[in-house]
């Protein structure tokens, strides 16, 4: 039998090469392809041995099985995150930049679960544990039944955690974490995915709740393997702005859960504390109607969310004028611009233009395409649009307003705030929202002229 050839497999997107390189080129990502071991040719008979593997037990779509049993910390927005609750032996993925409050978050988490009778661990690799208990008292949390560990080698951790047999384990972080199997520098790739794999298949066959930290690099992604992401059942991200109180954990994958899910803190002197509301809370700062000015209805996972999007049209020097965008998509931005000028002949050349969404919240879903154009258009004819108006809708490249989905929890969270005002495209059902004077227009031509007078 001809003897397997190698492959060289790239840990960053797991593109497969021929030969060794030292740039993947379906990625561009250094130093990423590391050699793999060929799977052997022929029938399973022939591939180990000579010997038959176990047969598995198959079971039908049809078959019932009751939902996994959940434990709730009593911090709503964590357990919103995470589904309704911690799921036994499941393995979480924790990332955020630095500083931005992971292990105060993690922290208080693990020490509401101790409180609820679990038993729980918490491994630093980054700090001592004089420096965690510092942090404890700090935030009130020094009398939690919380087991705390300071190490970094893999393989104690490993055998602490057998001896122990605790319910969940907090690894801080695993980009610090290291096996001496592995011939490289923690932090590598190859000793994220090792350690990570490693953990997850602790937690799987154990039956342990695993929660990771992971660094995220200056593109804002979790640093590493993409394939962690993928070993993990969920995926968070936790965001904010250094000059903001505020701080929102998203779910981007839950295997448990709804994705895109939101819980919102906000950062204080005793630690992160819970916001019940986010739409009020991020539209408390909001004075006196003003020009460039809109506040848009969005869903976040099953939350919706009204936050205000500020935009400022001011003459520009430069030969190319700026356009600065914070919590919104550049991208949407410019084409957004481009039908403005090119539909309905409002021309921006010649015009800074600087957005933002107010409390440091990231928008990205198209149906803030409406909200987006209206606060433009204020800013650059220096109208005020009505305090009390809501708006949303999609946008296409022919100017036409395109329905959104969940349109009554929209009118819903906006009339509990007190808004009696509301315009969405042309052809939306609209069932709730009894309070609120709804106007549907077609396009952007038609708003433009009803709001503006132009068009």
């Amino acid at each position: 039998m001809a003897k397997a050839s190698p492959q060289f497999t790239c840990t960053a997107c797991g593109a497969v090469h021929k030969k060794w390189a030292g740039r993947c080129e379906a990625c561009g990502a250094w130093n990423t392809i590391a050699e793999e071991a060929p799977l052997s040719a022929g029938p399973a008979s022939r591939t180990l041995g000579g010997s038959k593997g176990r047969r598995i037990a198959l079971s039908t779509l049809a078959t019932e099985e009751a939902p996994p049993p959940r434990t709730l910390s009593g911090m709503a927005e964590f357990d919103r995150v995470l589904g309704g609750g911690l799921v036994p032996a499941s393995a979480i993925l924790v990332g955020g930049d630095p500083g931005i409050g992971k292990s105060t978050l993690l922290l208080q988490a693990v020490s509401a679960f101790a409180r609820k009778g679990l038993k729980c661990l918490y491994i630093s690799g980054e700090e001592a544990a004089a420096q965690v208990r510092m942090r404890a008292q700090r935030l009130g949390l020094a009398d939690a039944p919380v087991d705390l560990g300071a190490e970094t080698n893999l393989r104690d951790i490993l055998t602490t955690l057998e001896a122990e047999r605790p319910d969940l384990v907090i690894i801080d972080s695993i980009q610090t974490m290291w096996a001496d199997t592995v011939e490289a520098a923690p932090g590598s790739v190859s000793q994220v995915r090792s350690a990570a794999h490693e953990l997850v298949t602790f937690a799987k066959t154990r039956g342990v709740s695993v929660i990771l930290v992971g660094h995220v690099t200056k593109e804002g992604q979790i640093a590493g393997p993409r394939v962690v992401e993928h070993m993990v059942d969920t995926v968070l991200y936790f965001e904010g702005e250094r000059g903001h109180q505020f701080r929102i954990l998203r779910a981007v994958k839950n295997r448990f859960g709804p994705a895109s899910e939101i819980g919102v803190f906000e950062m204080t002197g005793g630690g992160l504390a819970e916001v019940a509301n986010p739409s009020a809370l991020f539209l408390s700062e909001r004075g006196q109607p003003a020009p460039g000015s809109a506040v848009f209805a969005g869903i976040e996972g099953t939350r919706p969310v009204l936050t205000e999007i500020q935009a400022l049209v001011a003459p520009s020097s430069l030969a190319s004028p700026r356009r600065t965008v914070v919590g919104l998509d550049s991208g949407r931005v410019s084409t957004i611009l481009a039908v403005l000028e090119s539909r309905c002949g409002i021309p921006f050349t010649g015009l800074d233009v600087f957005l933002n969404v107010a409390g440091g919240m990231k928008v990205s879903e198209p149906a803030a395409d409406l909200a987006l154009a209206a606060a433009l258009l204020s800013a650059r004819e220096d109208v005020a649009l009505p305090p009390d108006l809501v708006i949303f809708g999609e946008i296409s490249l022919s100017a036409a307003l395109r329905p959104v989905g969940q349109v009554e929890n929209r009118l819903k969270e906006a009339e509990k705030l007190g808004f009696t005002q509301a315009i969405l495209p042309q052809g939306t059902k609209v069932e709730g929202g009894a309070g609120m004077r709804v106007r549907k227009l077609p396009d952007l031509v038609t708003f433009v002229g009803d709001m503006f007078g132009a068009g």
